[in-house]
């Protein structure tokens, strides 16, 4: 493995054995957004390079912003898992993976340090400028996969992302009243809702039934784009914030 990281954000190399080739792609076009998830930073780095843990990561960023590669960009990193997006489905050939340390809802879910954002920013940035990666193709782990994941949570600040420059966001529209959808609601404005989030991008089948994957999908929305409020069901403003996001991705 090349001992120079391929970001210069990076500081150095900690190379983890788990890795393989990419399966039909050339070269990544997605960034994924992790959260580590385990009590301490060091553990879940250790983890990510045990050769039993079937697990690792392309960078590694810690509380203080230090940023280590463990995985290099040309290689398949073992991050996403199970998952889906805009069609495809072996996420971890088309993507990027960073591990952000945080232990996650496990550990109470607390804010990512200023520090630590900022890092995440300029890594991303740069790997988007790199590989030509859109920014509605920076994810949450959550986004390919919700009925699995969670992370990196609802207090993750994809507004700051925005602001530097990373990733795809509009201002969420307010929490109020109005009609909305949840689960074992059934017919052709379900069916026109789950076409807007498979629009976008999410795994969905329309089936016209607000079923469990459904309320997933919308729990993972929220937990990305309407953070105020993440309870599965398909408010007012969680549809608007859906369909203007649709909007900003259309425009030139």
């Amino acid at each position: 493995m090349r001992l120079t990281p391929d970001s210069p954000v990076a500081a150095k190399v900690f190379p983890s054995p788990n890795h393989g080739e990419r399966r039909g792609v050339e070269r990544p076009d997605s960034i994924i957004l992790h959260y580590t998830g385990m009590p301490t930073g060091e553990s879940a780095l250790q983890w990510l390079c045990n050769p039993v843990s079937d697990v690792s990561c392309h960078y590694f960023v810690w509380e203080d912003g230090h940023v280590l590669q463990l995985v290099p960009e040309s290689r398949r990193a073992w991050h996403a898992g199970r998952g889906h997006w805009a069609g495809a489905d072996d996420l971890n050939s088309h993507s990027i993976g960073i591990e952000i340390v945080n232990p996650g809802h496990e550990g109470d879910l607390p804010g990512f340090p200023n520090v630590q954002i900022e890092s995440v920013i300029r890594l991303c940035a740069d790997i988007c400028a790199r590989h030509s990666i859109k920014p509605q193709r920076v994810l949450a782990h959550s986004d390919i996969a919700p009925a699995r994941k969670r992370d990196p949570g609802e207090k993750f600040p994809w507004d700051v992302l925005h602001r530097g420059g990373v990733g795809h966001w509009v201002e969420p529209a307010p929490i109020g009243s109005g009609r909305f959808f949840g689960p074992g609601d059934e017919g052709q404005p379900v069916q026109a809702l789950q076409a807007m989030f498979g629009m976008y991008g999410y795994g969905l089948a329309i089936t016209g039934v607000y079923d469990a994957t459904t309320e997933h999908v919308v729990r993972a929305f929220q937990r990305h784009f309407r953070q105020a409020r993440v309870d599965g069901v398909a408010d007012a403003s969680t549809i608007t914030t859906l369909r203007n996001l649709i909007a900003a991705q259309a425009s030139p």
